[in-house]
C-alpha cells in the first residue's frame, strides 16, 4: 500500500455510521495492509456520543475483547478537507478467529449481497443525499451565511441556481475533493429547506456505493468546516423546514448485465413487483434503520415528500417506494424512506434484504397508488422512536436480514440514546448530534 501523506487514519463504520479508528504515521501503511489492526469489538456499538452501552454483552461476556480490523477492497483515499495532507484507510471488523464480526454494518450489507450473488445477480445502486449548511456557533442552530455577500439565508430556493452559486467555492472544493477520493458526484441541486442541498452520486455496485456514500458524508462535513460553516445530515435540523433524506435507487442485473426489472414498458417485471412487495412488508420493522435518532421522526410528516406509510407508485414522490419513469432499460426502484442521518450500510442492507425476501417468497404488492399517498389508507410505519425500536427488535423479517448480535446491540444503543436524549432540550440535542450523523 503506497501512502504519500505524512499521516494516515484507519476507520470502520460503527452502528451509527460514525468512523471509529486510529491515527498512524505513514510508515505503518505496509504493516497495516498485511497484519491489520486490533481494536475492541465494542467500539462498533457505541452510542452517538461515543460512550459504551451499559451492560454490553461484548464487555460483560467477553471482557471487552479485541477484534481485527482489516483493509477493505475500497482502498486508501485522501482526506481533502484537512489542512495537512492525510490518507484514510477504510476497514472492517473480524473476530479473533478471522470470521466477519456480526455487528459490523459493512459485513451486514456484504452478507445480503452474497444472497444475490448466489443466484448470479448483481445489485447496481445509487444514492441521493440531502444535507443542510448551517451556523452552529451560537447557543442555537442558525441558517448559514452565504459566502457571497455574507447575508444569512432566510428561505429555501427549490432548484435555484443563484443559491448554488452563492456557495460556489464550497461546491467547487467538494467536487474536487470527491474526485480526489475516487467518488463520482453528479448533479447538485438547491432544495426547499433553508441552506438545503442535494447531491446525487453515480450508480455502481451496491457495496461500492455504500462505501462512497459513507465517505462522501465525511467529505461534506469536513469541507463545510473548511469553509467556515457546518454541514449536517440531521433528518430535521430546523423544526419548520423540510428534512434531509437519503434516497436509494437500485436494480438487479444477471450475469449478462441484463436489468431484471426491465420488461420493455413502465410496469416492470414480476421480479420487480416481488421486490417491491418485500420492501413494503419489511418497512415497519426496518423503520429504526431509516429513522434512527430522536429527531428523525419529525421528518416523516404528511405533505413533506417524506413517507409516512409503506406504499408504492409509478412516478409518485409521495410514496415510500417510487418507480421512476424514463428508458425501460434503466428501470429501477427508488426507496425514499431513509433520513440523511442514517448509516448507509445498514440502510442499503435493510432495503436490499427486504427486496430479496420479497423475491424469495414471491410476494405480491398491493396495487400501486395513484395520487397523493398522504390521503390514502396504507400500511403505516412506526411514528415514534420507541415503537420503532420495539418493532425492529421483535421483527422476524429483520431477523432474516440481520444477525441477532447486530439487532441486539443496535436496540441497546438506541435505548441508551433515548435516555440521554430525553434529558436534553430539543435545541441542545440538535447541537450535540449535529455532526455525529
Amino acid at each position: 500500500m503506497e501512502i504519500d501523506t505524512p499521516s494516515l487514519r484507519t476507520a470502520c463504520a460503527d452502528l451509527n455510521g460514525q468512523m471509529r479508528g486510529k491515527r498512524l504515521p505513514a510508515r505503518e501503511a505496509a504493516k497495516l495492509e498485511f497484519t491489520g489492526q486490533r481494536m475492541p469489538l465494542s467500539a462498533l456499538s457505541l452510542d452517538i456520543w461515543g460512550r459504551d452501552i451499559e451492560k454490553s454483552p461484548l464487555v460483560f461476556a467477553s471482557g471487552d475483547a479485541d477484534g481485527q480490523l482489516r483493509c477493505t477492497d475500497r482502498g486508501p483515499v485522501l482526506m481533502p478537507w484537512l489542512v495537512e495532507p492525510a490518507t484514510l484507510v477504510p476497514m472492517w471488523m473480524f473476530t479473533e478467529d478471522g470470521a466477519p464480526f456480526d455487528a459490523d454494518p459493512r459485513h451486514a450489507l456484504s452478507r445480503v449481497l452474497t444472497r444475490y450473488a448466489r443466484r448470479g445477480w448483481k445489485v447496481m445502486a445509487a444514492t441521493e443525499l440531502e444535507f443542510t449548511l448551517v451556523d452552529d456557533s451560537g447557543a442555537t442552530l442558525a441558517p448559514a451565511c452565504a459566502p457571497q455577500g455574507g447575508r444569512r439565508l432566510h428561505a429555501g430556493e427549490i432548484n435555484g441556481l443563484a443559491e448554488l452559486d452563492r456557495f460556489s467555492a464550497f461546491f467547487d472544493d467538494l467536487y474536487a475533493g470527491a474526485e480526489a477520493m475516487g467518488i463520482v458526484p453528479l448533479a447538485a441541486v438547491s432544495e426547499s429547506g433553508i441552506g438545503q442541498f442535494e447531491v446525487n452520486l453515480n450508480h455502481g455496485p451496491a457495496l461500492r456505493i455504500a462505501d462512497d456514500t459513507w465517505l462522501f458524508k465525511a467529505l461534506v462535513k469536513g469541507m463545510a468546516r473548511k469553509h467556515g460553516m457546518a454541514a449536517t445530515f440531521l433528518a430535521k435540523p430546523f423544526a419548520d423546514e423540510p428534512g434531509n433524506g437519503l434516497h436509494l435507487h437500485f436494480s438487479i442485473t444477471d450475469r449478462n448485465g441484463r436489468n431484471l426489472f426491465d420488461n420493455g414498458v413502465m410496469t416492470g417485471t414480476a421480479l420487480m413487483h416481488h421486490a417491491v412487495a418485500g420492501l413494503i412488508a419489511g418497512m415497519p420493522g426496518a423503520t429504526l434503520i431509516f429513522a434512527p435518532h430522536a429527531g428523525s421522526y419529525a421528518r416523516l410528516a404528511p405533505d413533506s415528500h417524506a413517507p409516512t406509510g409503506a406504499c408504492w407508485g409509478y412516478e409518485n414522490r409521495t410514496a415510500a417506494i417510487r418507480i421512476p419513469g424514463g428508458d425501460p432499460a434503466a428501470r429501477r426502484i427508488e426507496h425514499r424512506t431513509a433520513g440523511g442521518d442514517t448509516n448507509p450500510y445498514l440502510v442499503i442492507a435493510a432495503i436490499l434484504g427486504a427486496a430479496f425476501m420479497g423475491i424469495e417468497d414471491e410476494l405480491s404488492p398491493p396495487p400501486p397508488l395513484i395520487g397523493n399517498a398522504y390521503g390514502q389508507r396504507v400500511l403505516m410505519i412506526p411514528t415514534d422512536w420507541d415503537e420503532a425500536i420495539t418493532r425492529f427488535e421483535a421483527s422476524p423479517k429483520m431477523a432474516r436480514i440481520f444477525p441477532g448480535l447486530l439487532i441486539d446491540l443496535l436496540q441497546r444503543v438506541k435505548r441508551q440514546e433515548q435516555t440521554k436524549s430525553a434529558a436534553l432540550s430539543p435545541e441542545r440535542l440538535v447541537l450535540e448530534t449535529l455532526e455525529a450523523v
